[in-house]
C-alpha cells in the first residue's frame, strides 16, 4: 500500500523578476520520504521551500496539502526575541497545549547535543547558536514535514554525526538542503534535482545520485543527437520550397520551427549542466621554509567570570607546503589559533615566529571581506577600472572583470548588482572568486564549504588538489577534508590539541579503534563461484548459508541494476505512479539486502577461514 502524499505540486510556474524561475514543475512528498533538495545556487530550492510552507504563492498550477499538515523549516534567517531564553525559544514552535512534558524533555534532549545553554538569552548568541538554537526548535516541533536548509552550518562534527541518528530515525517526511556529501549520503532515501526549472527524482539516496545522474546526462545527450538528425531531415525538407499541399506544408514548417527552438533551448540547459568553473592552477610565491612555529604558547580567555585556558605550552611547526585540516568542537580554540597565526591576537606567554616571506590569503566564513552595498564589480575590481589583476608580483595578469565573473559561474549582466542581491552560497563564490586573484603562499580557509553548490565545492577541491603553497583548512566537512588535506589538527577541548596523518576518515579511525575497519572493496563474484569448504569446526548450517550467498548476491545485483534502469525515466511517476512508488521502495531495500549479505559473506568467510 503506498504511503499517503503530504504535498503536491502540478505544473508549478513561479517567475521572479520577468524571468521563469520553475515551469511545468511536480513535487510529491509522501510518508516517511528522506529527501535531500539539491540544484545549482540560485536554482530555486529556498523558493521551493518556501513554496512547500506556503510562504509563496505560485504564479500558475496547483498545490495539494493532506488536510491538517504541519511543516517545520529551519529557514537561513531566524526571527527571535532577543530577551527570550534559549529553552522558551526552542519550544516556542508549539502551541501552548502542546508544550506538555514530553515535549520539554525532548527539548532538554535536543540541546544538550547542539552545546547550547537553555538558560542564556537568544540575544547574547552568536550566529551560530542562533542557527543551532533554530534547528533545536524545529526538530522539537516534530512536524508531519521537515525543512531544512543546510543544516551542518556551524555544528561540529559529533553535533553532525548526533544529528545523522537522529534524523534517521526521525518518523516524519524530510526534506533537506545541504552541501555535506557525508550527511546527504547518511540521512537521504531519494533525491529531487532542481535542474532548469524542473525536478528529476534519484531514487536510493545521494550516495546513488553521481552514476544515475551522469545515466541521465548521457541520455539527453543522445537525444539531442537524435534531435539533431530529424532537424536534419527536416531542413532537407525545405529545400524544394513550400509548394503544392500548403497547408501541411506550412505545418511542417511549424513543427521545423518549434524544433529548432526547443533544440536551441535543450541544448543551452545541457551545455549549462556540464559547465564547470575552470580557473588556472594556483601559482603560489616563494614562501620560507618553515611557515610559523608556535613554541610553549598559552592563551586564555575570560567566560563567565572564570578564566578558560584555549593553549597550555603548546608547540606546532608548520612547513612549506603543509595541507592541514583543522577540526573541533565549537569554542575549542580553532578560530582563536587562527587570529594567533595571522597575528590578530597575541599569545599569552610564549613566542609564535611567522616566515618573513608569507603571504597569507584568508577566506572568513563571515563573509567580513564583502561589503553588502558594492557591486559585484567594485568588489573585484577595488582600485577601480575594468580589469582584475591575477596573481603577485611585479607582472600580475590582467583579466576584464566580466570574463572573470563568468569564470565562476556568475552573469556578466549582473556584474553592477550589489552584493547584497547575492545567495549565500553566491556571496561564498564571490569571496572565494577575490580570494584567487591573489592566494599568496599561506592560504586560509575558514569554513569554506558554508552554503556552496557541489558544482562549486567539486571546483574548490580541484583548485587546492592543485595548490602548491601551504593550506590550512577548518571545516566540519567530512569529505571535503578528506579530499584536501594530509595532517589534521584536531582541538579536543580542555587545552588538548593532537595531530594526525591523513584526512578526517584517518582521524576518525585512530580516535576510535574498536571500529576501525579497512574500507570494504567492491564485492565481485565469479561467474562459477568456487564451492565452499567445511572445515571441520564449521557447522553444516553455516556451510549451507555460505554456499547460497554467492547467487543471492549476484540476484540482488542484478535486481538493482534493473531498477536503476527503470527509476531513470524522469517521467516515471507521471506515467505510473504505483510503480514508480514500488520500484522507489524496493531498491532501498535490495541495497540494504545486498550489503547485509556482503556482510554476512565476509563473517562466513571469516569463520572458515578460522575453522570456526
Amino acid at each position: 500500500m503506498a504511503e499517503r502524499v503530504l504535498i503536491s505540486l502540478e505544473d508549478a510556474a513561479l517567475t521572479f523578476g520577468g524571468k521563469p524561475l520553475f515551469e511545468e514543475l511536480r513535487m510529491h512528498i509522501t510518508e516517511g520520504d528522506k529527501i535531500c533538495l539539491i540544484g545549482k545556487n540560485g536554482a530555486g530550492k529556498t523558493t521551493l521551500m518556501k513554496l512547500i510552507t506556503g510562504e509563496l504563492e505560485l504564479d500558475g498550477g496547483t498545490r495539494f496539502t493532506m488536510p491538517g499538515l504541519t511543516i517545520g523549516y529551519l529557514a537561513q534567517n531566524i526571527a527571535f526575541n532577543p530577551d527570550e531564553i534559549v529553552k522558551d525559544f526552542v519550544l516556542s514552535g508549539l502551541k501552548e497545549e502542546d508544550r506538555t512534558l514530553e515535549r520539554h524533555h525532548l527539548a532538554d534532549i535536543v540541546i544538550e547535543p547542539l552545546d547550547l545553554n537553555p538558560n542564556a538569552t537568544m540575544g547574547t548568541l552568536s550566529g551560530g547558536q542562533l542557527r543551532r538554537s533554530a534547528l533545536a526548535r524545529s526538530l522539537v516541533a516534530e512536524p508531519d514535514i521537515l525543512l531544512l536548509d543546510e543544516p551542518t552550518n556551524h555544528l561540529d562534527l559529533a553535533a553532525i554525526e548526533w544529528l545523522e541518528k537522529y534524523l534517521n530515525g526521525y518518523r516524519g517526511a524530510l526534506v533537506c538542503v545541504s552541501h555535506d556529501r557525508a550527511f546527504l549520503k547518511a540521512i537521504s532515501r531519494k533525491v529531487f534535482w532542481i535542474d532548469h526549472g524542473r525536478i528529476k527524482i534519484c531514487p536510493g539516496g545521494y550516495a546513488a545520485f553521481d552514476e544515475w545522474s551522469e545515466a541521465i546526462i548521457e541520455q539527453e545527450a543522445r537525444e539531442l543527437q537524435n534531435m539533431h538528425k530529424k532537424l536534419a531531415a527536416e531542413v532537407d525538407w525545405t529545400q524544394g520550397g513550400v509548394t503544392g499541399r500548403r497547408k501541411r506544408n506550412i505545418r511542417r514548417l511549424n513543427e521545423l520551427y518549434r524544433l529548432r527552438d526547443k533544440l536551441r533551448s535543450d541544448k543551452a540547459a545541457h551545455a549549462e549542466r556540464l559547465r564547470t568553473i575552470d580557473i588556472e592552477q594556483l601559482s603560489p610565491a616563494q614562501a620560507s621554509k618553515v611557515i610559523v612555529e608556535f613554541k610553549q604558547v598559552s592563551k586564555s580567555f575570560e567566560r563567565d567570570g572564570k578564566k578558560v585556558p584555549i593553549f597550555e605550552d603548546f608547540n606546532l611547526r608548520i612547513l612549506r607546503g603543509d595541507r592541514i585540516g583543522i577540526l573541533g568542537k565549537n569554542g575549542s580554540g580553532k578560530s582563536t589559533f587562527i587570529k594567533l597565526l595571522i597575528g590578530e591576537l597575541t599569545p599569552d606567554s610564549g613566542n609564535i615566529r611567522r616566515g618573513k616571506t608569507i603571504e597569507i590569503a584568508y577566506f572568513d566564513q563571515n563573509r567580513v571581506q564583502l561589503n553588502p552595498n558594492k557591486t559585484l564589480w567594485d568588489t573585484l575590481c577595488p582600485s577601480g577600472g575594468d580589469y582584475v589583476f591575477l596573481g603577485s608580483g611585479d607582472k600580475p595578469r590582467p583579466q576584464h572583470v566580466c570574463g572573470y565573473l563568468k569564470d565562476f559561474l556568475f552573469d556578466p549582466r549582473i556584474a553592477r548588482d550589489r552584493v547584497s542581491t547575492l545567495s549565500g552560497g553566491q556571496q561564498n563564490r564571490l569571496m572565494l572568486a577575490k580570494l584567487l586573484t591573489n592566494p599568496g603562499n599561506v592560504l586560509i580557509l575558514d569554513e569554506p564549504t558554508n552554503d556552496l553548490d557541489m558544482d562549486t565545492l567539486d571546483m574548490l577541491q580541484e583548485m587546492l588538489a592543485e595548490y602548491q603553497g601551504t593550506l590550512l583548512v577548518v571545516s566540519h566537512d567530512r569529505d571535503f577534508l578528506d579530499r584536501t588535506v594530509t595532517e589534521v589538527l584536531a582541538f579536543e577541548g580542555d587545552s588538548l590539541v593532537e595531530t594526525h596523518m591523513g584526512g578526517y576518515t584517518d582521524y576518525h579511525n585512530a580516535k576510535k579503534p574498536a571500529l576501525k575497519q579497512a574500507a570494504k572493496p567492491a564485492f565481485k563474484m565469479a561467474a562459477e563461484p568456487p564451492r565452499a569448504k567445511s572445515p571441520a569446526k564449521m557447522s553444516f548450517k553455516f556451510v549451507h548459508e555460505l554456499e547460497k550467498l554467492p547467487a543471492k548476491i549476484t540476484a540482488l545485483e542484478k535486481e538493482i541494476e534493473e531498477l536503476k534502469l527503470l527509476l531513470s525515466d524522469a517521467d516515471l511517476y507521471t506515467k505510473s505512479p504505483d510503480r514508480f512508488d514500488s520500484a522507489s521502495k524496493r531498491i532501498g531495500r535490495a541495497q540494504v539486502e545486498l550489503e547485509s549479505s556482503e556482510q554476512r559473506w565476509l563473517e562466513l568467510e571469516e569463520m572458515r577461514a578460522h575453522g570456526e
